[in-house]
């Protein structure tokens, strides 16, 4: 079953997408050259303690006997396609791009978003993968309406970021979202128009196109968490939350002005 948010449920969730992009946005402004992705990380840290929420990444297992995920956000640099562990020995170089994910839990409801951001100037086929990547997680959303299924999503995905070269990852998918950081429904970024659940108002939708520059193969490193592309290509990583509602998509993880 598909959760289905009542006007209590999309309050509640308006205000942990709230706080989640605002601590995105915080990122975004720290990833500077010469920071490491664990002072990122803490620092990320440190503003979702002050807005009174807690990382629903920080400590998390898919399965019973996995390691828990040791970081408060995930951060996935070049070739690292999500779920990347901030770490002392790894500091943002110029030329480096790097995945920011955030999803925190705020008042027993949960926000999740990413980016991917430029460590100054980037080679012009990584500025292309970014620009593409971001590109499509705005076309797909715009398919997140009532009455569609969410096929249509991920075939609008992959059918606008195939053509223009680049390979979706297949193996890790978007996701409903709420009470819990996934609920169903699965949103893959590929797929066929016309299959899948039917869109109804009051879904809660983290799309999130996983986007690389050669193969749509990944791999999961030694740590149990950061997965990487199979051919050690760039990879980019954008997201929201979206609200489904009778007069179109509306995106809960805009960062206040």
């Amino acid at each position: 079953m598909i959760p289905i948010k009542n006007k209590e449920g999309i309050a509640g969730m308006r205000e942990a997408c709230r706080v989640a992009a605002a601590v995105l946005a915080k990122m975004r402004s720290l990833a500077v050259p010469g920071i490491s992705t664990y002072d990122l990380d803490q620092e990320a840290k440190k503003l979702i303690e002050a807005l009174g929420a807690r990382s629903a990444c920080f400590n998390y297992r898919t399965s019973r006997g996995q390691r828990a995920y040791p970081a408060y956000t995930c951060i996935s640099m070049n070739e690292e396609v999500v779920h990347g562990i901030g770490t002392i020995k790894r500091i943002l170089r110029p030329g480096d791009i790097v995945s920011l994910d955030v999803v925190v839990e705020y008042g027993g409801w949960i926000g999740d978003n990413a980016t991917t951001v430029r460590i100054g100037p980037v080679p012009p086929a990584v500025e292309r993968l970014l620009q593409v990547s971001e590109a499509a997680l705005y076309h797909g959303i715009g398919f997140a309406k009532v009455g569609n299924r969410i096929g249509d999503i991920s075939h609008a995905i992959q059918s606008f970021v195939e053509a223009e070269g680049f390979s979706v990852v297949r193996d890790m998918v978007g996701h409903g979202v709420g009470r819990s950081m996934h609920e169903e429904p699965q949103i893959p970024n590929f797929g066929r128009k016309g299959t899948g659940d039917k869109i109804r108002p009051g879904m809660t939708l983290a799309i999130e196109p996983m986007v690389n520059t050669g193969t749509h193969r990944i791999e999961t490193l030694g740590d149990g968490w950061t997965v990487v592309t199979a051919d050690g290509k760039p990879s980019a990583h954008f997201e929201h939350t979206v609200l489904t509602t009778e007069t179109g998509p509306e995106i809960l993880t805009i960062p206040a002005a």
